[in-house]
């Protein structure tokens, strides 16, 4: 077997396996640019209708005609027969005498993607926000404890003796926050502020 056959059937397994890792989303051609009349060696997934012996594309024979081609061109824009868009990559390989024996080319499908990602941004996407910011985590008693000692601490106070005004004022904060819906809220703030259940309920009013 020649170089330039063991180098074709190596790249063949590359077409096929990448190929088949990305099916309906990514053809995989490659091309045997010894004979650019019946190019196509091999192809997976099959986007463009094309078939093993169809001839080589324009990038296949500006390589073929030129040995300073570059060896690989990364993601250029390409469009499929039936105008579908596509970003392609397409990688010579050389053989020891530095001669291009052949090209794998890939042909993204970003047709798919492009929906799938304007899909995704209405998903995303929200409203006006909410006329109150919303905490999603659970609240917990030594959360309400270390509200209630901050917010004395801020005020030079401990929590007993803050204001009635201030209590008052801390008493609905935790309420809007949703504090006083954890079990036994009440009777941990009259103890926290030297106040009664009644002194609580006023403050709700």
């Amino acid at each position: 077997m020649t170089e330039d056959e063991l180098l074709l059937r190596e790249a063949e397994k590359i077409a096929q396996a990448v190929g088949r890792m990305f099916p309906g989303l990514c053809e995989v051609v490659l091309h045997d640019l010894r004979d650019p009349a019946h190019a196509v060696r091999a192809i997976e997934g099959g986007l463009s209708g094309r078939a093993v012996g169809d001839p080589a594309t324009e990038l296949g024979l500006a390589r073929i005609a030129d040995a300073a081609f570059p060896d690989v061109l990364q993601n250029y824009p390409n469009r499929f027969p039936d105008g579908r868009p596509a970003k392609s990559t397409s990688i010579g390989i050389r053989n020891s005498g530095g001669e291009y024996v052949a090209a794998l080319c890939l042909n993204l499908d970003v047709s798919l993607l492009g929906s799938a990602a304007r899909a995704l941004t209405r998903l995303a996407r929200t409203d006006e926000p909410a006329p109150l910011t919303e905490s999603l985590r659970a609240r917990t008693g030594d959360e309400l404890r270390a509200l209630v000692e901050d917010y004395a601490t801020e005020r030079g106070h401990t929590p007993r003796s803050l204001p009635a005004t201030a209590k008052k004022d801390l008493v609905r904060t935790l309420k809007e926050r949703g504090f006083l819906e954890l079990k036994n809220a009440v009777p941990a703030l009259t103890d926290l502020l030297g106040i009664s259940r009644a002194s609580v309920y006023n403050y709700l009013r």
